[in-house]
């Protein structure tokens, strides 16, 4: 889902090897404003860019809040996800099934003490302005091609996120550096640079059914790492929480309600349904 440091697919990268991205690696003290210096995690989590590390928390996954013990960048909140830890599975309320918690909606300034937790409420946005400029790429691209505006667009967005340009992050890094040259080619990088910009913001679901993709997106298992382990060997191995069932093309559209059908007979149930 989320780029490498470079800015490309981990799938594509050829300067940072993600080949076996389930293996152990132990963090070095130049990786510590993401992960704690010293702990051992997968390779996966390692040399991915910025968006990555400010929307999901990991077991030893550095979370900065306004409260950090030692009040600065270093030494502060580190998620502790194994089994018996604080946010392990024995802690019900704060624990995720897949091993991976959402951080980008989480406020600054929310609070966790013996006296429960302190929630900040704030303005939840419909539509933003990132989601304007991906919107606008993306019809750019299907109208057009691979046009200039097109880039402006994602770039501004990468720009945003700390990465290069579309054009330079494929030609120095990526092993598909025509990617971009092409409709579909670009077409693909627009929808993977919206799934990462708009994740967990609930426009997801809703782009793959427009785009006619949910019928492959759909039918893969959800995996997650194994949190019921307490040990770092066990605790990071792939395993399947549940396989998704999206049935194309009847899911493409919802049900019609029986009592809408009674009450109008007149109306025809979707196919499938």
């Amino acid at each position: 889902m989320f780029y490498s440091s470079n800015g490309v697919p981990i799938t594509e990268d050829k300067l940072l090897n993600f080949a076996n991205k389930y293996t152990l690696r132990t963090a070095l003290k130049k990786e510590r404003f993401f992960i704690k210096e010293g702990h051992e995690t997968a390779r996966l989590n390692f040399d991915r860019e910025p968006r990555f590390y400010a929307d999901l928390g990991f077991d030893g996954g550095v979370w900065y809040k306004y409260d950090s013990p030692s009040n600065s960048d270093e030494n502060t909140w580190v998620v502790e996800g194994k089994f018996t830890q604080m946010a392990g599975a024995t802690h019900v309320g704060y624990y995720n099934e897949t091993g991976y918690y959402l951080k980008k909606v989480v406020d600054w300034n929310m609070t966790n003490s013996t006296n429960g937790v302190s929630y900040r409420n704030y303005p939840w946005p419909q539509i933003r302005l990132a989601d304007l400029y991906l919107m606008y790429a993306e019809a750019l691209n299907e109208s057009q091609g691979p046009v200039n505006g097109v880039f402006e667009y994602l770039d501004r967005i990468r720009k945003r996120a700390g990465l290069k340009g579309v054009t330079e992050s494929w030609n120095l890094y990526s092993n598909n550096p025509s990617k971009p040259t092409t409709k579909d080619g670009l077409r693909e990088i627009v929808h993977q640079e919206r799934l990462i910009e708009m994740a967990f913001e609930g426009s997801r679901y809703w782009d793959l059914k427009r785009w006619k993709k949910a019928a492959e997106a759909l039918n893969q298992p959800i995996t997650g790492w194994s949190v019921f382990q307490a040990n770092t060997a066990d605790y990071y191995r792939a395993r399947t929480i549940f396989t998704q069932n999206f049935v194309a093309p009847r899911d493409y559209l919802a049900p019609i309600r029986n009592y809408d059908i009674t009450v109008n007979p007149k109306l025809v149930q979707n196919p499938g349904w």
